[in-house]
């Protein structure tokens, strides 16, 4: 991986918003953006403080070998593995987590990973269950032994791999903090829940999402049409800068707004571009930005 995305990997893997980890290591936000972006790289001694975040070595941070299935940090996990042989859709129930990672990757097998630094008894208290039923493939997350949603959202880190060559349409429902879709081809995602913090890279998808949480939505990469459905909510939808995409709202008193380097600025969508935008809702507003170079 590369540096931003080794950065992006990790902070994701510790639950942390950009908020948090700038907090951690005494930078912006908009510098972890940057390093995210791979807009901006971080100096040496920015370098030292992440790996120290991470509890990892910088010559760590800075390889760029492929791992697609990387060891976690966490004290306590949870592995549910489960072999599949042709295409499916795929409906995932998560209920709570603090933040939920969605990757292809090149494989035969579902993985669910949940990861947590507070939950002893991980194995007991969460079970996840994968059924097979002709074209689809249903994974429901249960609790048990009382186990709460709002202990969940405080703690619980769920990755689920997703082999690339049996992807079909996916359904997810999760209510999070954070959610990361990463390397998705398919004919369409649909997401539904409450959730605070979307980063969609890699992707090649019509993606569309349900949420009615104040969202910052941020797209490193992608290919195809997104669509946010909200109400009375306003969010926050990050774009590269060479990023060309053509956009409508629909619904009653929605607005869509637009931003460069911090300020509001005339309409810079493209109503020649393959890429899609389409803002649902009622009372809502979407301020696209466009991120800093």
């Amino acid at each position: 991986m590369t540096l931003e995305e080794q950065i992006k990997y990790y902070r994701k893997q510790a639950g942390l918003s950009q908020e948090k980890m700038a907090e951690k290591i005494g930078v912006s936000r908009q510098a972890i953006t940057k390093w995210e972006n791979g807009t901006g790289t971080p100096d040496i001694a920015n370098l030292m403080a992440i790996a120290n975040l991470f509890q990892i070595s910088v010559d760590e941070l800075l390889s760029n070998e492929k791992s697609e299935k990387k060891q976690s940090n966490y004290i306590y996990e949870s592995r549910t593995e489960y072999d599949i042989d042709g295409k499916k859709n795929f409906d995932i129930k998560l209920g709570g987590a603090y933040a939920v990672d969605l990757k292809a990757y090149h494989g035969e097998k579902i993985e669910v990973a949940m990861f947590s630094n507070v939950y002893k008894n991980l194995l007991a208290d969460y079970k996840v269950k994968i059924d097979d039923i002709k074209n689809r493939i249903d994974i429901d997350l249960n609790r048990f032994n009382e186990a709460s949603e709002a202990d969940a959202k405080e703690s619980l880190v769920i990755t689920i791999f997703i082999p690339i060559k049996y992807l079909g349409k996916i359904e997810l429902s999760v209510n999070a903090g954070t959610l990361n879709i990463t390397d998705i081809e398919n004919e369409h995602i649909e997401v539904n829940g409450k959730i605070s913090e979307v980063t969609l890279q890699g992707n090649k998808s019509e993606i569309e999402i349900d949420s009615n949480l104040d969202m910052q939505i941020s797209v490193l990469s992608h290919e195809g049409a997104l669509e946010i459905n909200q109400l009375s909510a306003t969010s926050r939808l990050t774009l590269p800068a060479d990023y060309r995409f053509r956009s409508t709202k629909k619904g009653i008193a929605t607005h869509i707004y637009y931003e460069r380097q911090g300020k509001k600025v005339d309409d810079f969508s493209d109503a020649e571009a393959d890429n899609y935008i389409e803002f649902n809702g009622i009372k809502s507003e979407l301020v696209i930005v466009e991120a800093e170079v």
